[in-house]
């Protein structure tokens, strides 16, 4: 089968999700200028760079009471700052609480009954349970083609790691179940790691 995206796929549901997967989770904390808290998971992220470490994440749809965005990347234009917190199976749930609609106005860490803990380097919010975060400076936002859709890159400030995820001086994904976000309404937890050594 071959499609062209813009004459559509014929397919019961957009298979594009789907074939770039499995996609790591960023739970991204944002704190507005008005000192509101947010928490909404985004599954287009990842690590950019190393030196010095960078990452981003995408935002792909609006709310009408957000101006053609969602609360995310409001907060982050209105501060300049972001945390990314990894998921762990055991808050699949709560995470998926987060992902709603929600009013400008809702906390999700209230609304989901998550732990939150205040970031070290950046004036943010942080999930206080999770396996990893990353507390982050905005670098720059990036319009990509389509009405609602931002790239949204930061430098690591800060990390923050729990101590039952390191092993033998390795952060270890198997020790938490790392989420990982796959096509339509699906989801995969990361239990097998192999290693391959590269050449040279």
């Amino acid at each position: 089968m071959f499609y062209a995206p813009e004459n559509g796929h014929g397919l019961p549901h957009n298979p594009f999700n789907a074939v770039v997967s499995p996609r790591p989770i960023g739970w991204i904390s944002t704190r507005g200028a008005d000192g509101h808290d947010n928490l909404a998971p985004y599954s287009f992220f990842n690590a950019v760079a190393y030196e010095p470490p960078q990452v981003m994440f995408s935002s792909t749809s609006s709310k009408p009471d957000r101006d053609g965005t969602k609360d995310s990347v409001t907060h982050i234009r209105e501060t300049g700052v972001f945390a990314v917190n990894i998921v762990d199976y055991a808050s699949k749930d709560v995470m998926n609480q987060t992902s709603g609609p929600w009013d400008k106005e809702t906390d999700e860490f209230e609304l989901a009954q998550i732990a939150k803990a205040e970031c070290k380097t950046i004036a943010c919010a942080r999930v206080a349970t999770a396996p990893a975060t990353l507390e982050c400076k905005l670098t720059q936002i990036v319009q990509l083609p389509g009405a609602a859709n931002f790239a949204v890159f930061g430098e690591v400030t800060g990390v923050h790691l729990r101590d039952d995820c390191l092993v033998d001086g390795k952060f270890d994904v198997t020790q938490f179940g790392m989420l990982a976000r796959m096509g339509y309404q699906d989801y995969a937890v990361v239990h097998d790691v192999f290693t391959i050594k590269r050449p040279g």
